[in-house]
């Protein structure tokens, strides 16, 4: 699936289940919500906090959140994803071509 088809259907969702899209900033607010949901689980599995007992979250499902309501932004802001994520790419490939080559941290 391509990022626009990924639009493509998400919008086909909002309009098919959900009575319309929740305002930008609102869904500003959901995208802080479920990226803390991610930060979370990141904590717990690969950092130093311990889960809880009924704790216990899917990573994976809490990222396709962050990029449902990432997508739902896009769509009522007017921004193809899939142009700029390709922008983005040629970008950074240009900026750090060698700059992480030279890093003897990696």
């Amino acid at each position: 699936m391509t990022l626009e088809e990924a639009q493509s259907q998400v919008d086909q969702w909002i309009n098919n289940h959900g009575v319309r899209y929740f305002n930008e900033l609102t869904n500003m607010a959901i995208l802080t919500e479920e990226v803390g949901e991610v930060a979370r689980i990141m904590s717990r599995q690969y950092g130093e906090q311990s889960f809880k007992a009924e704790e216990h979250k899917n990573l994976g499902q809490e990222l396709a959140d962050v990029l449902f309501v990432l997508i739902c932004i896009a769509n009522q802001t007017g921004v193809n994803l899939q142009n700029e994520f390709q922008k983005n790419l040629e970008k950074k490939a240009k900026r750090d071509h060698n700059r992480h080559h030279q890093n003897n941290k990696l």
